[in-house]
């Protein structure tokens, strides 16, 4: 029998590159016990399925040998590594964490820059010794690339830029071009530098959401407040949070009402008013009164460090253009040296040409070769991408769900929860004999203390409107028919129309409007007052303010939208006439699942929105299944995606993100192809020579990730949404 796979994560710090990743790819795969790899240059992060026999001081070692920092992946980021770890090996890999001037990266090609100022320098005055003042500016820069070239060889991984960059320096040197070797050096030095400093921004767009929760809070204990570390909260704990402060954990209010602004977790705008009973989230601000709030989840598993995790999990698993970019960049850098080798040897062989000239050449084509700009071009774009979205509150697990999106021609929405808000909202209040105040204070005098949705959408809106409410005697519930009580000496009942007409027979005018009501797919409760029809009052489950807009928005994309419910069909032609979308009712899990079946058999590819539990079949059938939710478990971990803060124009909005995103990979492989294919012209017709070449190189990969990093800015609709 196959012994079971284990999952572990670790933090790697350095990598700022495809390249990086390739080289530690390599190396762990090739270690006994391992399963699978994947490893993310933007989330720093590398996953490991491997047997329980697996050596883990060996994959520690493995990866150091290469120049990295390793340790096992918490929650939150650890500290960077020690510099022993970091600089193991003259490797200038330095994490990335602090500032850019600070790294090892950038030391290093100050040194060189320096370095090749004073050969420049004494040169003029020492002519005789430039030669060697050039080499020594070189291999100051050098040594650590060659040592990572030859670490990467022995982890199998010999086909490297840095491996590329040493034969391409020594090569320039031999024939004379020590200078431009030490040249070519410096600029190779910078590119990588500014590849770390891109790479850094797209990997704090999503860690800067873990400062998002304060780092201490004002612990509740024995009646006294003392403030500690958040972290070392536990779940059953009771904390003080003060008017304008960030909440610094998950949890339950217990005392006092607040408005809270959840934007920085669920991107809604506007505070929600919340109160004893309300969940709450780590990171969100509260606003206007002091709040009690019991603790629900560790700070290891609050909901920004899960939407962070979750992130950086999906920045490992490799969209399907990724995937194939990669194997043919295994196939490309072979096939260059191959190709730059045949030119730096058959024109002298062949044609008598001057041997240095095209060496020159050959060692000029190595160094365009390089496919670190291919290779990233699509893992840049995806990283930028799940980072913007995440920070809108729009989950996509993975590059495949990113790629996928901008594919789908319908989509399937539920009807409670998602196209509309989840609970009944006092809609109408009609008077027959009595003012339709009087008769809101006397039905919600009914339902005080009842837990029952209808009941809360009355007492909801008494509230709101400030209606004293009168003490209820004799309060009892009629099985099947509603509720009954005395108030001020008059007997009430409150219940169906039905019900109600055992009791007070309505008019024929009072049963038409009851009848339109009902057509409009509300519910209607019926008030009696001693045995007379005082009023009426309607509920619905309205729909979201935003769901008009975001399927206007899907249909003007072209994209088929559809109810698919199992709630009765008043009901839902109701809401669906009013939102303009095809309706599906008093359907099974097993017809849902049918009818996106059938959709897939006419040749449409499906999304299936719901809230990530109902529904199950139709979601595992959907091509992509979209969880809708406010940071709850099952947004966060069921589905492909999920929209955190519930706006149906979310939906919209992942599915443009993803066409930006496939959009933006294009336009890399083209600039980095482009620009590749014009300097391996060049260069062989003797116009461009090393420095060009380094910069076709490392300039592409800038550009590329650069490009890359314009996702991270709102496209035009979400800003309006």
């Amino acid at each position: 029998m196959a012994e079971a796979a284990v999952q572990t994560r670790f933090r790697v710090t350095g990598m700022d590159c495809a390249g990086c990743a390739a080289k530690v790819d390599t190396a762990v795969r090739r270690l006994p016990g391992i399963v699978d790899v994947e490893v993310s240059p933007t989330a720093g992060a590398m996953t490991l399925r491997h047997t329980a026999t697996l050596d883990l001081a060996a994959v520690h070692r493995r990866v150091r040998d290469l120049g990295y920092g390793v340790a096992p992946l918490t929650a939150t980021p650890p500290a960077a590594s020690p510099a022993g770890h970091d600089h193991d090996h003259h490797h200038d890999h330095a994490a990335s964490d602090g500032p850019w001037w600070r790294s090892g990266k950038a030391q290093l090609a100050l040194a060189c820059a320096l370095a090749l100022a004073l050969a420049y320098a004494l040169g003029h005055l020492l002519p005789a010794a430039a030669p060697s003042l050039f080499l020594a500016a070189m291999l100051l820069g050098l040594v650590p690339i060659a040592w990572r070239a030859g670490m990467a060889a022995r982890a199998g991984a010999p086909f490297t830029i840095e491996m590329l960059m040493t034969v391409a320096a020594v090569g320039a040197v031999v024939i004379g071009a020590g200078e431009e070797a030490a040249v070519v050096v410096l600029l190779f030095l910078v590119g990588e530098l500014l590849e770390g400093v891109a790479a850094g921004r797209a990997r704090a767009s999503i860690r800067s959401l873990g400062s998002l929760v304060p780092s201490t809070a004002f612990l509740e204990e024995a009646g006294r407040v003392r403030e500690v570390p958040a972290a070392e909260l536990t779940v059953g704990d009771v904390i003080r949070v003060r008017p304008g402060d960030r909440i610094p954990a998950d949890g339950v209010i217990v005392a006092g009402e607040s408005g809270i602004d959840e934007s920085p977790v669920t991107g809604e705008s506007v505070p929600v008013r919340k109160g004893i009973g309300a969940a709450v989230f780590a990171g969100t601000v509260n606003g206007d009164a002091a709040l009690g709030i019991r603790v629900t989840a560790a700070a290891v598993d609050n909901t920004i460090a899960r939407i962070v995790r979750l992130v950086e999990e999906a920045q490992e698993r490799k969209a399907p253009t990724a995937r194939f970019i990669e194997r043919f960049a295994r196939w490309y850098t072979p096939a260059v040296v191959v190709v730059a080798t045949l030119v730096a040897i058959l024109p002298p062989l062949l044609a008598g040409a001057a041997w240095q000239a095209w060496l020159y050449k050959g060692l000029a084509i190595l160094l365009i070769g390089c496919p670190c700009a291919l290779v990233i071009s699509t893992p840049a774009a995806i990283a930028a991408s799940l980072s913007a979205g995440a920070r809108r509150g729009l989950l996509l697990k993975g590059g495949a769900v990113l790629e996928n999106l901008g594919r789908i021609t319908a989509v399937a929405f539920d009807k409670t929860g998602t196209l509309t808000r989840g609970r009944p909202e006092l809609t109408d209040t009609i008077g027959f004999a009595a003012e339709p105040s009087a008769v809101l204070r006397l039905a919600a005098a009914l339902e005080t203390g009842s837990s029952h949705p209808l009941a809360k959408a009355v007492l909801a809106r008494a509230a709101h409107d400030g209606i004293t409410l009168p003490a209820v005697g004799e309060a009892r519930a009629i099985a099947g028919k509603g509720i009954a009580g005395r108030v001020d000496g008059s007997e009430l009942f409150l219940g169906s129309p039905p019900a109600a007409a055992e009791l007070a027979p309505l008019t024929p005018e009072q049963a038409r409007r009851m009848a339109s009501l009902h057509d409009q797919g509300k519910t209607v409760a019926v008030l009696v007052v001693d045995g007379v029809a005082a009023g009426a009052l309607a509920m619905r489950d309205e729909p979201r303010a935003d769901a008009r807009l975001g399927l206007r928005r899907l249909n003007a994309a072209g994209i088929r939208t559809l109810m698919l419910t199992g709630d009765n069909e008043r009901a839902a032609m109701a809401i669906g006439r009013d939102l303009g979308i095809e309706v599906h009712a008093e359907l099974l899990p097993e017809a849902k699942q049918r009818i996106v079946g059938g959709l897939q058999e006419r040749g449409l590819k499906v999304a299936k929105v719901g809230d990530g539990i109902n529904d199950a079949p139709a979601l595992a059938m959907a091509d992509i299944g979209i969880a809708m939710g406010g940071g709850t478990d099952v947004a966060l971990e069921t589905a492909d995606a999920a929209v955190l803060h519930g706006r149906v124009a979310d939906v919209a909005a992942m599915i443009d993100l993803s066409k930006r995103t496939m959009t933006n990979i294009r336009q890399n492989v083209a600039l980095a192809l482009g620009l590749k294919g014009l300097f391996l012209l060049t260069t062989v017709a003797g116009i461009t020579g090393l420095w060009p070449a380094i910069l076709a190189d490392t300039g592409a990969t800038v550009l590329v990730t650069l490009n890359a990093l314009r996702l991270l800015r709102p496209s035009v609709e979400a800003a309006r949404a």
